[in-house]
């Protein structure tokens, strides 16, 4: 298997897995949504599915490009859960392996967009 159907399965699969978390595990998911936002259940309820559904599309070619962007935007949107979680961390008064973990969390975001990017929302060469 090329490295690059290597890269789609797995990137597939970590958001396939993640957005049928959002259903197993409502609760946790609701509780990093920004206090700001309004209907946390339903917004849980949205992003996994859009998690699912990007992480299908990330496996079919003529959905691959929407599906990678749509993921991008998905991973920005989220992005404040991720800050959420870190104020709360802090708030809660964590131990710091912890912080450091929820504050790794955060540049990591990029990291993810860059392999979306990389694997799903380029155009397609000759041979992907």
């Amino acid at each position: 298997m090329k490295r690059s159907r290597i890269g789609r399965v797995f990137l597939a699969a970590f958001f396939i897995v993640g957005g049928l978390n959002h259903f197993v595990l409502p609760d946790t998911y609701a509780a990093v949504v920004p206090p700001w936002l309004p209907w946390r259940a339903g917004l849980v309820a949205i992003s996994g599915v859009a998690e699912v559904a990007g992480g299908i599309g990330v496996l079919i070619a003529s959905l691959r490009r929407a599906a990678g962007w749509g993921l991008i935007a998905l991973s920005i949107a989220v992005f404040p859960a991720n800050v959420q979680m870190l104020l709360d961390g802090l708030q809660a008064g964590r131990p710091g392996w912890q912080i450091a973990l929820l504050a790794i969390r955060l540049p990591l975001q990029a990291a993810l967009i860059w392999w979306i990017l990389r694997v799903a929302a380029r155009p397609a060469g000759p041979a992907a």
